[in-house]
């Protein structure tokens, strides 16, 4: 952020540093497990937890997994609540150097947490689970014409050593197909974006090799949606109005930052063939999302520059009020050797209606794309 300043290319406003408070349900349930979770022998095992946060104690730089710690505090974390949506999802495509837009794709993204639920019916978990499976993401894009009922669905499940099955629907060639997971690491649908980007890091905890490099305070995209000066452009029925982009290339949400607490975790593929050398993330403290990941090429440049905006869920939608969930809000990956980048504006909802369980399975791939 501070070379983008020191190029001109954007500025950052500062607001004051609030409480983004977790549900008290998850609180109380972290509460309920203190001491009692532990790793496995190796990577991606734990036992002893049942919900909240697995390792709520301060982590040490002298503990040598406090990073796998960090990273099962991240899967677990309260990030979407029990189930959410983001509907709609306008992602842009933008050409940093010109400004020109290449492209606008509006999605429906939903989330639903099978397992460790807190908040909504059921609890603590859906049942059937014959798969054990933990958590669900389904996409479908809306428009343009071209990518319309392209569909993606992944099932991650409780067991970390267990591959996660994801496939994807081709509305132009209306089948599904099993999802290789290389292709977890490719663009999605040509944005700056691969999968495992999704919500800072969308994969599992044993594909990396993890480190905690200390905590720090630094400036990251907390805000109050409803405070912010937002955009007149896919305005809502309801009203709302989603986050304005702006400063060099239009890439740059135009929000407020906070002074926080984040804990710097690296992650680095166990894969050599994977497209990067590491990610360095920087985890909010309070709500265990991610806010700001740098990635790396593989000779160990910097590539791109990924930010997430958590918006305040008591200054959002009336429905988000009291859910204790920080909104994902808004979104730029900037790709600073291609100078190029992906924006992200959300309308995220807090609401179970829109995620029944029947939307995760890979018969609505097929129902929904007719």
């Amino acid at each position: 952020m501070q070379h983008f300043i020191s190029q001109g290319w954007t500025t950052v406003t500062v607001g004051e540093t609030t409480s983004f408070d977790l549900h008290p349900n998850y609180v109380q349930a972290t509460r309920d497990g203190l001491g009692k979770v532990k790793l496995g022998a190796k990577s991606g095992e734990i036992e002893g937890f049942i919900a909240g946060r697995p390792f709520p104690e301060e982590p040490s730089m002298d503990d040598p997994r406090a990073g796998e710690k960090l990273a099962w505090n991240y899967k677990y974390g309260y990030n979407w609540g029990d189930n959410a949506a983001i509907y709609p999802f306008y992602w842009k495509y933008k050409d940093m150097n010109s400004g020109k837009l290449e492209r606008t794709i509006k999605f429906n993204f939903h989330f639903l947490n099978y397992m460790h639920r807190v908040n909504q019916e059921p609890l603590p978990e859906i049942s059937p689970n014959p798969s054990g499976m933990f958590r669900a993401i389904y996409v479908q894009a809306i428009e343009p014409f071209d990518v319309k009922n392209t569909q993606l669905l992944i099932h991650r499940y409780e067991d970390d050593l267990k591959r996660d099955n994801a496939w994807l629907y081709l509305g132009f060639q209306r089948r599904v197909r099993r999802l290789a997971s290389g292709q977890v690491t490719d663009a999605f649908l040509g944005s700056d974006v691969m999968i495992e980007d999704f919500e800072g890091y969308n994969g599992r905890i044993n594909d990396m090799e993890w480190t905690f490099n200390g905590a720090k305070n630094i400036l990251v995209p907390f805000y109050n949606h409803n405070a912010l000066t937002l955009s007149e452009e896919h305005k809502e029925s309801d009203g709302y109005q989603f986050v304005e982009m702006g400063d060099k290339g239009n890439c740059f949400p135009q929000i407020t930052w906070q002074l926080r607490k984040v804990y710097e975790l690296e992650n680095k593929p166990k894969d050599a063939n994977h497209p990067i050398s590491k990610r360095v993330h920087y985890i909010d403290a309070q709500t265990f999302t991610i806010p700001r990941t740098l990635t790396y090429d593989r000779k160990g440049d910097l590539w791109k520059s990924w930010q997430i905006g958590q918006a305040h869920p008591d200054n959002h939608l009336p429905i988000n009020k009291g859910t204790g969930v920080a909104i994902d809000d808004s979104f730029t990956m900037i790709d600073v050797q291609a100078m190029h980048c992906t924006t992200g504006q959300f309308k995220g909802q807090v609401d179970p209606a829109l995620n029944p369980v029947n939307k995760f399975s890979v018969q609505n791939l097929r129902a929904s794309g007719r």
